[in-house]
């Protein structure tokens, strides 16, 4: 784990996160069977519209570390709803790795040769934002601390 802390510190996990986040929003639109993008179905865009929290967990993360702030109800809201996003991901991750194991199914219809590039590509990156998730998450409890409200109010800077 110490490897993975090191190669990844904290700045590093947020900003490979934010561009893998991208990417895999642009890929959304793809579709592997046809290698074409679809910008008028609306489940499309379901996965850019749940990224948002991701992105919100990412920024309060960035702001706590960097003003060495404690947590908050509100940020404990945010990760709250990213361990909702999260399974969305493992379902995602799931059902890109379902659509590569099922290209024998598609034999008799023609496949564009960059089905398996692009899909295996996805795949990889929605298993990186699996890790990556799961280590935002990880420096979270260690350099913006647990959530414990029970001395809450001695710690809130209020207006």
């Amino acid at each position: 784990m110490k490897f993975i802390l090191r190669i990844f510190p904290w700045k590093r996990t947020i900003n490979i996160s934010i561009a893998v986040i991208a990417i895999l929003i642009i890929f959304s639109f793809y579709g592997l069977y046809t290698n074409t993008f679809y910008l008028l179905k609306p489940n499309n865009y379901i996965f850019p519209l749940l990224t948002l929290c991701h992105f919100t967990f990412l920024y309060v993360l960035w702001f706590k570390i960097k003003e060495d702030e404690l947590t908050d109800p509100q940020m404990r809201n945010i990760e709250y709803i990213l361990y909702a996003v999260f399974a969305v991901y493992v379902f995602k991750t799931v059902e890109s790795l379902y659509i590569l194991v099922s290209y024998s199914e598609f034999e008799n219809h023609i496949i564009p040769a960059s089905f398996f590039p692009i899909g295996i590509l996805i795949f990889l990156l929605h298993l990186f934002l699996l890790g990556l998730t799961l280590l935002a998450i990880k420096y979270r409890r260690d350099m913006v601390g647990a959530y414990e409200f029970d001395d809450m109010n001695q710690h809130i800077d209020s207006w």
